[in-house]
């Protein structure tokens, strides 16, 4: 039998096939994570150019954006179950496909009918590929120093997908169409595909079992009415019967879903990970920050634009230092967290982004862009880099390796739905504090305080942390063979 090469090591079931190259396992889940963040936000910026072409209503282009958040949220558990259950790589290169053919379709759309559908079939594909992206590298690589780089880079890969969405759409529209902010993931997500299908083998988690099906229906639909509500919040008020039917139906479905969990045998979801301290709180950890820290390219966007002035390229090259600061903050985490452990940076991360958060909300509307944007940006950024890493690494160690799968969709769960809901009730307070006015002062008002409520959270999860988090005493060493 071969001898895998150094560095890697033969992933569970993975036949007689010899295990990839750890830079290949590496380079093409981080690919992959790449383009399913960074379909979360490419398209804010063409969203005029979308409504022009197509004659889309406020209301449909709002679901442009919502759609795909949706399907994402919903799907995301039974994505990382289903990996487990039927082979990573096979699940990986099935979600990668339906989300770059969904991405084709987008942008040949010539109804918004179509468009809709072709953004639904890509939250879809985003969510059964998402959670195989983390699943590759902590099934093929043994928990250490090497895993934690690796986690590093595939933190930084999200964050880079995250932060370059604006700068992405910017240019493309401008330069070609908005049909090119989906018509790119097209080639791009070819050569990943080919490159899966050649590189990588085989795994999945332990013997094949049946995929709990009443779970993931439950979970699917639970979470998928908890953010319908979360987004109807933007054109209804929190009290709204259109925001507490769906929500409160939700959190049923999701209560069920519990219930049934504890029951079956074969779990979509076993309840028993969340016993581990690990899980639960880096989870809880990654749901708070999730609430605070998303909305702030959203807030950002709309000052430079609404407040200062800026056109949507403007506003776009603005973003590149936080894109570079978060991106070079989450490759040096796992240097510092070897050093320090993985509470200890997370809790630093989280106070160094509410340090970021509380000078951005000093900016005022004769702001300008070093002070105002540039200065608390890259502190914010700095901040969200160093405390990514160790929380994706307290997530996912100590779970069994047949559960992968289905911990990298809760991680993933957790902080997308942290997102959206921080995202609506920042929205409100900021609203709220706007009221009737539409000049530059009173949209720097609101805005200021968003990012004031950002800090009150980003303290309490701070908190949270330095009581929930374990402390490991500092990175374990290479596991032996």
């Amino acid at each position: 039998m071969r001898q895998s090469p150094p560095g890697t090591r033969l992933p569970e079931a993975a036949g007689r096939r010899a295990a990839a190259p750890l830079w290949a396992v590496v380079l093409t889940a981080c690919a992959g994570q790449f383009l399913v963040v960074l379909d979360v936000s490419v398209v804010n910026v063409a969203l005029p150019s979308m409504r022009e072409d197509l004659g889309m209503s406020a209301s449909g282009l709002q679901w442009v954006v919502n759609l795909y958040t949706l399907a994402f949220a919903g799907l995301m558990l039974l994505g990382g179950r289903a990996g487990d259950i039927f082979g990573r790589k096979r699940v990986f290169l099935v979600g990668l496909a339906v989300f770059t053919a969904a991405s084709l379709a987008g942008g040949l759309a010539q109804e918004p009918w179509q468009l809709l559908v072709a953004r639904a079939v890509q939250g879809v594909g985003a969510a059964v590929l998402a959670p195989s992206t983390l699943t590759l590298l902590t099934s093929s690589v043994p928990e250490g120093p090497v895993r934690v780089r690796a986690i590093g880079t595939w933190t930084a890969a999200g964050a880079g997908g995250g932060a370059a969405g604006s700068l992405v759409g910017g240019v493309l529209t401008d330069a070609l169409s908005w049909r090119w902010v989906l018509l790119i993931n097209v080639p791009v997500g070819a050569a990943v595909l080919t490159c899966a299908a050649l590189w990588l083998a085989e795994s999945r988690g332990g013997p094949r079992r049946r995929l709990d099906i009443p779970g993931a229906v439950l979970v699917t639909a639970g979470i998928g009415a908890v953010s319908y509500g979360i987004v109807q919040t933007e054109s209804h008020g929190w009290t709204a019967a259109a925001v507490l039917l769906p929500l409160c139906g939700g959190l049923a479905l999701v209560g069920t879903f519990l219930l049934v969990e504890a029951r079956t045998r074969a779990p979509l979801m076993p309840l028993g990970l969340f016993r581990l301290r690990s899980v639960s709180a880096a989870n809880t950890a990654m749901f708070v920050t999730g609430a605070a820290m998303f909305s702030s390219w959203y807030f950002l966007s709309l000052y430079m634009q609404n407040v200062l002035g800026y056109t949507p390229l403007e506003a776009g090259f603005a973003f590149v230092p936080h894109s570079l600061t978060i991106v070079a903050a989450s490759k040096l985490a796992p240097r510092v967290l070897a050093r320090t452990g993985a509470k200890a940076l997370a809790i630093a991360g989280v106070l160094m982004a509410a340090g970021g958060y509380l000078w951005q909300s000093t900016a005022d509307a004769g702001g300008t862009y070093v002070t105002d944007i540039a200065g608390p940006g890259i502190l914010m950024m700095a901040g969200v880099g160093f405390m990514a890493t160790p929380l994706a690494h307290l997530a996912t160690s100590g779970a069994p390796a047949g559960d992968a799968g289905v911990v990298s969709g809760v991680m993933n769960t957790s902080r997308t739905m942290g997102g959206s809901l921080g995202l609506a009730v920042l929205s409100t307070v900021a609203a709220t504090r706007i009221g009737g006015g539409s000049g530059p002062d009173a949209l720097a008002s609101g805005y200021s305080l968003a990012f004031q409520t950002g800090v009150g959270i980003l303290l309490g999860c701070a908190a949270l942390m330095l009581i929930a988090l374990p402390r490991p005493a500092a990175v374990p060493g290479p596991a032996k063979a």
